[in-house]
């Protein structure tokens, strides 16, 4: 069902290992994904709504007329969501509204010397385009949370793509329609893929629809989706490169099997790319969870997608001397999300570096910061968790400086400036400050 990898003993000999090369990691290859999708984000810019509409037809196998999803379409979606979904999702908005606000940064303002100021002032991106992956499930789950820390960070205007559904008429999944209503986003659109992020980067105008050309991407995609973000990166603003899900639980003897199982195939269940991986200083764990993945596999719905996932390279159950070597792994690996089952779960929680979310013992399962905890999850994947966060407020918020002295704060620092500038032979520098100290 799974792979092992045994790294007991490996570092006997003092020299330390290159576990990154080691690990299991899925074949994601952007670049060659880029010069497909080349001539499809060429095509949306040069034709707008009219190759959108034709890429619609030979990608997602369904005709339309229209990409911008009408009013009534949202509300009518709205309408008919059941009751027991539509509380589960407010529950999850509100979850999410709450940390979002905790978060949102302060402008800080510094006297740098008297009558000289330097505020850093947060303001928010004026427009993004939010996409919401609809390939293998509809993530409603997505639409939450694209939108809900852009809604706190101030976003004045958002639009939002999902690909069009044939079994809806070419509209979006209608629990997605129903959650962007549930929102208040009225802009939505029924595109996918290379060709959203080339509407959103490029724009368009068709029969009194307008789709402005936005600000900011964010949102995970497919290998195409991703592609199209890293070649118009620039063109717009992206959040990151998030591909396949990842899921890496350190674990010991104390922890639980069947929820190590089950929490596996929760996200193996995502994609046959989706990665699967369970660090372990127990041979007698690992054991029991190969004996618990077996039954649970073959009894959960979307079994031979998981079945793929669990049997491709990018899963394995590794096998570490201790839980120390285990840290190191996995801080090696930067999954997108970590799960720690030890009798000390908290203390070492608190030692990793590299992760996109860290859930912390046996009751924080990966599905729950999915959907309610609170945390969003759109996060790194792909080992960015080394260098990149999941999506936040801050995402949607860029720094302005704004920097005002006094004649006399200017004086004070004069000449300095005009000592640098002569250093970097650059003059007329030194004149615009020198202008101002000449007596007027």
């Amino acid at each position: 069902m799974i792979r092992r990898i045994d790294l007991r003993g490996a570092c006997t000999d003092g020299q330390p290992l290159d576990y990154g090369a080691l690990l299991p990691r899925a074949e994601f290859d952007v670049a060659s994904a880029m010069e497909y999708v080349r001539p499809i984000c060429e095509a949306v810019r040069q034709h707008g709504h009219d190759e959108l509409v034709r890429q619609a037809a030979r990608f997602d196998g369904v005709e339309i007329d229209r990409v911008r999803v009408p009013a009534e379409a949202l509300s009518a979606a709205l309408a008919e969501l059941e009751a027991d979904l539509r509380t589960s999702l407010e529950e999850s908005i509100a979850r999410l509204r709450l940390t979002c606000v905790a978060e949102l940064p302060a402008d800080v303002v510094t006297e740098v010397s008297a009558g000289a100021l330097v505020t850093q002032r947060n303001v928010s991106v004026g427009r993004v385009g939010l996409y919401v992956p609809a390939q293998t499930a509809p993530l409603v789950s997505s639409v939450l949370m694209n939108v809900v820390p852009a809604q706190v960070a101030g976003v004045a205007s958002l639009a939002l793509a999902s690909p069009a559904q044939k079994e809806y008429g070419g509209l979006p999944h209608p629990t997605i329609l129903a959650a962007c209503a549930l929102l208040g986003v009225d802009e939505v659109y029924a595109a996918g893929g290379a060709a959203a992020i080339a509407m959103f980067a490029y724009g368009y105008r068709h029969d009194g629809d307008v789709c402005a050309p936005v600000d900011l991407v964010t949102g995970p995609a497919n290998v195409y989706g991703v592609a199209a973000k890293r070649l118009l990166r620039g063109v717009v603003g992206i959040d990151s490169e998030a591909g396949p899900t990842e899921i890496a639980i350190l674990a010991d003897a104390s922890a639980d099997p069947a929820y190590i199982a089950a929490d596996l195939i929760s996200q193996a269940e995502h994609d046959v790319l989706a990665a699967a991986v369970l660090v372990t200083d127990s041979l007698q764990l690992a054991e029991a969870v190969l004996e618990a993945l077996d039954v649970r596999v073959a009894a959960t719905k979307h079994s031979e997608r998981v079945t793929a996932s669990l049997r491709g390279r990018q899963s394995a159950v590794v096998l570490v001397d201790d839980l120390d070597q285990g840290e190191v792994v996995v801080n090696a690996y930067a999954a997108e999300h970590l799960e720690i089952h030890t009798v000390d779960a908290a203390e070492r929680a608190a030692r990793i570096r590299n992760a996109g979310a860290v859930f912390v013992g046996a009751f924080t399962p990966v599905a729950l910061g999915d959907y309610c905890a609170g945390s969003n999850h759109v996060l790194p994947t792909g080992g960015c968790a080394c260098h990149s966060s999941g999506l936040s407020v801050r995402a949607f918020l860029k720094t302005v400086q704004v920097v005002d002295y006094s004649q006399a704060a200017l004086d004070d620092v004069a000449r300095d400036v005009v000592t640098l500038a002569e250093a970097e032979d650059l003059p007329a520098h030194a004149d615009a400050i020198s202008v101002r100290l000449e007596p007027r």
